[in-house]
């Protein structure tokens, strides 16, 4: 369950019932299925606002800082998930589509009100994103529901 946590994160599923209006990227793949930067993840940072789930319920971190993602162009990705902080690839296969490979992630105790094992549990299954107003968005959860991340402060405004 833990080494799924940037899943949450990244794959930070949050981020679920699709209702992100109509939004669209300009992502295709390329003719080797390869991560094409142009589909508005590659090369950003995101720290987590708003975890939502199926039932309208709304968590909001403390800090979301210790909540974040960042895509890097070479299809890496790095996260922090409070305590813990892991790695793994990333791609987007068609557009709004995300798939993560296996993550390496620390272990440690996260504090006690740590959204942490929340997090790992839940975003495992983050399979879509999308954008809205500057803030991207992760779905795919199994019981419905999204992360809504918003950029890092050093990181430009996209979308």
């Amino acid at each position: 369950m833990r080494t799924n946590i940037i899943r949450v994160i990244l794959t930070l599923a949050a981020v679920a019932p699709m209702v992100f209006a109509s939004v669209t990227t300009n992502s295709e793949p390329t003719a080797t299925g390869e991560q094409n930067p142009a589909n508005g993840l590659a090369g950003t940072s995101w720290k987590l606002i708003k975890l939502q789930t199926a039932d309208e319920s709304t968590t909001v971190p403390s800090d979301g800082t210790k909540y974040t993602i960042t895509f890097e162009s070479n299809g890496r990705v790095s996260a922090r998930v409070d305590c813990n902080r892991a790695s793994s690839t990333w791609k987007s296969p068609r557009a709004n589509a995300l798939q993560f490979g296996s993550w390496s992630r620390t272990q440690a105790k996260c504090p006690p009100g740590s959204l942490h094992d929340r997090i790992v549990t839940e975003g495992a299954n983050v399979r879509s994103y999308s954008f809205k107003d500057g803030h991207l968005f992760l779905s795919g959860m199994s019981g419905g529901g999204y992360y809504e991340l918003e950029p890092l402060p050093t990181q430009g405004r996209r979308r």
